[in-house]
C-alpha cells in the first residue's frame, strides 16, 4: 500500500487532482512508473473509477505534477495527465487550461510562489508541450484567497478569480502544414479543416462541411463521433503528431467544429441569441462531446480566427474583434486577444475561476498496482 499526498482543486469546468513533485517523486520508482500509480489511485479500469478517485468523465478525470521551476523566468512548472475512463492508459501529449487555472492558484495556497502585496502573477511552465501561461491572482494585501464569487459558463459554482493568459502566440508554428486550410479524408470524403497548433494541437473543422451548423447539441454531436475520431486520425498524420502505425491518441489533437453564430440552448436549457456571440464551436474531449469547451481549445481557436482563409475566420465572415465571444454547449466564452501592433496576436487571456476542494491522503494498493501492470 502506498500513500500519497494530493490536493483536489475545480478549476473552471474541470476537477483536477494536484501532487507536488517532492511528495510523488520518491513514489513513482516504488510505484513501477508514474502512469501505474495515476492508474491505481484514479481506479481508471473501471468506466466509473469506482475504486479510485477519478470521476468518470473526461473533464474530472485529470491529474498534474507541480513543482518548482529551475528556470529563473519561470515560477512553477507542471506535467499535466489525462487519465483513461475504463482502460488503464494516461495521455501525456497535451495541457488543460482549466487545470492551469486551479494550478495557479494551487501555487499560492501551497506556498509554492511568494505572494505580492496587491496581485500575483504565478507564471507557469506546461512541460507536456513547453506552453508558457501567466495566472493572476487579487492578493490584497497579500492575502492568499480561498473563495471568491467569479463565475464561468459551463458551471453555477463560484470560486476564486483567476486571469489565465496564454503566451508565445505569435509562433510562426501556429499551421503545422503552412496552410490556413487543409482538406482531410475520413470515410471517403473531403472535409475542410484549419490545422492550428496554439494552447493545444487543435484540428478545426467546417461545420456545414459536415452537414451541421455548430450550434448543435452534444447529442448530435455525440452522432458524429465516429467520423470525428477517424477525422483526428488523420489530421494528427497531417500536422506530424503521430505516423503510420502509431498507437491512436484520443487527446491529441484536440478536435471540433465551428460555424456562424445562430440561436442555440445550453445544456442549462438556456437560450443564447446569435447576436450574443461570435463563433460557434462544439469541441471532443477524448471520446465525448465536451460539456462545454477546453480553455487550450479555446486557445486553438482564438488563434485560427486570425487566419484570414481559415474556417474559424469563414464563421466571423470577416469581421476580427478584440474580444472573441465563443458559443459553446455551456454557454459563452470570452477570449481577449492582446495584439501586436501589426496585428499578430501575441497572448490571449481568459477569464476562469477555481477552488480548492480537499487536501487528502491517496491510498494505493499493492493490487490495484498489479493490476496497471506492475
Amino acid at each position: 500500500m502506498f500513500t500519497v499526498r494530493a490536493t483536489w482543486m475545480r478549476g473552471g469546468t474541470s476537477k483536477c487532482w494536484l501532487f507536488n513533485a517532492v511528495d510523488v517523486d520518491p513514489l513513482v520508482a516504488k510505484a513501477g512508473g508514474i502512469d501505474a500509480l495515476l492508474i491505481s489511485a484514479f481506479g481508471s479500469e473501471d468506466p466509473r473509477q469506482l475504486d479510485g478517485v477519478g470521476g468518470g468523465s473526461s473533464t474530472t478525470s485529470k491529474a498534474a505534477v507541480v513543482r518548482r521551476a529551475a528556470a529563473t523566468d519561470i515560477d512553477i512548472d507542471y506535467l499535466f495527465a489525462q487519465v483513461a475512463v475504463g482502460d488503464r492508459r494516461v495521455e501525456w501529449g497535451s495541457n488543460c487550461g482549466n487545470c492551469a487555472t486551479a494550478i495557479g492558484l494551487y501555487a499560492l495556497q501551497a506556498g509554492l510562489v511568494a505572494v505580492d502585496d496587491a496581485v500575483t502573477t504565478v507564471r507557469m511552465r506546461n512541460q507536456n508541450t513547453g506552453a508558457v501561461l501567466t495566472a493572476e491572482i487579487a492578493t490584497p494585501g497579500g492575502a492568499i484567497p480561498a473563495e471568491g464569487n467569479a463565475a464561468v459558463p459551463g458551471t453555477n459554482a463560484l470560486g476564486v478569480p483567476v486571469g489565465l493568459t496564454f503566451t508565445g502566440l505569435s509562433s510562426g508554428t501556429l499551421l503545422p502544414t503552412g496552410n490556413d486550410v487543409d482538406r482531410v479524408v475520413a470515410a471517403g470524403r473531403s472535409h475542410a479543416a484549419t490545422l492550428v497548433s496554439a494552447g493545444a494541437p487543435a484540428a478545426l473543422f467546417d461545420a456545414a462541411d459536415l452537414g451541421l451548423t455548430g450550434a448543435e447539441d452534444t447529442s448530435v454531436i455525440a452522432e458524429h463521433l465516429p467520423l470525428l475520431v477517424a477525422l483526428r486520425q488523420q489530421a494528427s498524420l497531417r500536422m506530424g503528431l503521430s505516423k503510420p502505425g502509431d498507437p491512436i491518441s484520443h487527446a491529441i489533437p484536440k478536435v471540433g467544429i465551428v460555424g456562424p453564430p445562430r440561436d442555440y440552448l445550453t445544456t442549462d436549457g438556456e437560450i443564447v441569441r446569435a447576436d450574443e456571440y461570435d463563433v460557434s464551436v462544439r469541441m471532443l474531449s477524448m471520446l465525448a462531446p465536451h460539456p462545454a469547451i477546453g480553455l487550450t481549445s479555446a486557445i486553438a481557436v482564438a488563434a485560427a480566427s486570425t487566419f484570414a482563409g481559415g474556417v474559424v475566420a469563414r464563421a466571423l465572415h470577416g469581421s476580427t474583434p478584440a474580444k472573441l465571444r465563443l458559443g459553446t454547449p455551456g454557454g459563452i466564452l470570452h477570449v481577449d486577444l492582446n495584439r501586436a501592433a501589426d496585428g499578430r496576436l501575441e497572448s490571449a487571456t481568459l477569464h476562469r475561476a477555481a477552488r480548492r476542494i480537499a487536501t487528502a491522503e491517496l491510498f494505493v494498493s499493492a493490487p490495484a498496482l498489479a493490476a496497471a501492470g506492475v
